[in-house]
């Protein structure tokens, strides 16, 4: 089989363009393949995502190479806060809240809005020249055999490599030419995401407040700006969604509280369905599977991006080091290397959020009783509660060598 690259990447977001990145400078040619037009990828316009990126997914960034020129648009995450109660009755008395002082390494994560990432992103493949972006582009068939895997695109071209990655989402079409199945949870919420101005500074704290329909992550964006993703029940959502901005913010007020004083939109609004999606293996012949492709949880912990970054860590360390070894870096056995090193961490996460989930969407008073408890105690162990911030920023583990700022 004559190869067109070492690596085929299909879905050319966050973390296909991370893959690509961390692959061609571990010395891999690669052909990246994504369904969105160059012009729609490199839009500069403002809609209120932002991501909540933990100190090694920064790392990662870092060690890319692409951190330095988006850290002025970064927030550090000095201080998260984690409550329950109801919407217009403030928060319970038991609150759990993270101090980034208790941590040597500094901060435990960054906000920083999507556009931003993603510009830094694209700007350091169009340099790299061991990558080739095809953009505007989808695959509509596939084979893996024993030596290698071929793409077909709609326009009839067809590419080889000796291993095809799979980062086309929680509906991913590589996984499923590839027979992979998924395991699907309908949360019945649907997530509502939108920026909002507010009068007082956040001081760079994060709240997490949970409500019977779902909770309310504020996560602070650089100025008095933060960044909301509101859970709420389809039903709610719905009537939410249709509102006016003026009416969309009185529903909102009662739920976000007072304590940054008024609130505003400061970009548009958008919505998704929340699921659990999750493949029962991340590998096939000549393929791998990274981010939603693979697993999709709850953002109720806004773990989603870093999870799929723990796993462009590992493959491209895997891959990497296979490759200088002299080993066939698309092999089977090469590639159950990776699924075994990610398997209990992605397991792990998704049971955590659907766990937290089904324990705080809910006004039954006994469970109340038990999970404001639950905060209080946590909040009280400095040992418990310093093992949970460094799980948040992903310091815990075998951590990638990228994800520890090194390089493979």
């Amino acid at each position: 089989m004559k190869f067109d690259s070492d690596i085929l990447i299909v879905g050319g977001g966050l973390n296909g363009a991370s893959m690509a990145l961390a692959l061609a400078q571990g010395g891999m040619s690669v052909i990246l393949v994504d369904a969105l037009p160059t012009q729609v990828r490199k839009a500069n316009d403002f809609d209120g995502r932002g991501y909540a990126l933990a100190l090694s997914s920064q790392k990662l960034m870092s060690a890319l190479g692409v951190w330095s020129g988006i850290a002025h648009h970064s927030q550090p995450i000095l201080d998260v806060k984690v409550t329950d109660g109801r919407a217009g009755e403030g928060p319970s008395p038991f609150v759990l809240h993270f101090d980034h002082r208790e941590l040597e390494e500094g901060p435990m994560g960054y906000m920083i809005e999507d556009r931003f990432l993603r510009f830094a992103l694209l700007d350091a493949l169009e340099k790299e020249p061991r990558i080739e972006t095809i953009s505007g582009e989808t695959v509509v068939s596939q084979e893996q055999t024993a030596t290698g895997a071929t793409v077909t695109l709609a326009s009839g071209k067809t590419l080889a490599a000796r291993l095809l990655i799979g980062s086309d989402g929680k509906k991913s079409q590589t996984a499923e030419r590839a027979g992979i199945t998924r395991d699907n949870k309908d949360y019945g919420q649907t997530a509502l995401v939108a920026a909002v101005a507010h009068d007082l500074p956040h001081e760079g704290c994060a709240h997490q407040f949970f409500m019977p329909s779902g909770p309310l992550a504020i996560l602070p964006l650089p100025g008095n700006v933060s960044s909301i993703v509101w859970s709420e029940t389809h039903e709610n959502a719905d009537r939410i969604k249709a509102l006016s901005d003026a009416d969309f913010l009185e529903e909102l007020r009662p739920r976000f509280g007072s304590f940054l004083g008024d609130i505003s939109l400061a970009g548009g609004r958008f919505s998704y369905p929340l699921t659990l999606s999750v493949t029962p293996k991340m590998v096939a012949q000549r393929l791998a599977l990274i981010g939603d492709a693979a697993h999709a949880v709850h953002p109720i912990a806004g773990q989603g991006l870093n999870l799929g970054l723990r796993d462009v860590g590992a493959l491209a360390q895997v891959i990497i080091e296979a490759k200088r070894r002299g080993e066939d870096f698309g092999a089977s056995d090469v590639l159950a290397r990776y699924q075994q090193w990610r398997r209990f961490d992605t397991a792990a996460l998704a049971g955590a959020t659907d766990g937290f989930n089904a324990l705080f969407s809910n006004d039954n008073s006994a469970l109340r009783a038990v999970r404001d408890l639950g905060l209080g105690l946590v909040n009280a162990i400095p040992g418990a509660r310093r093992r949970l911030m460094r799980e948040a920023a992903g310091l815990t583990g075998d951590v990638p060598k990228l994800l520890q700022g090194r390089p493979i």
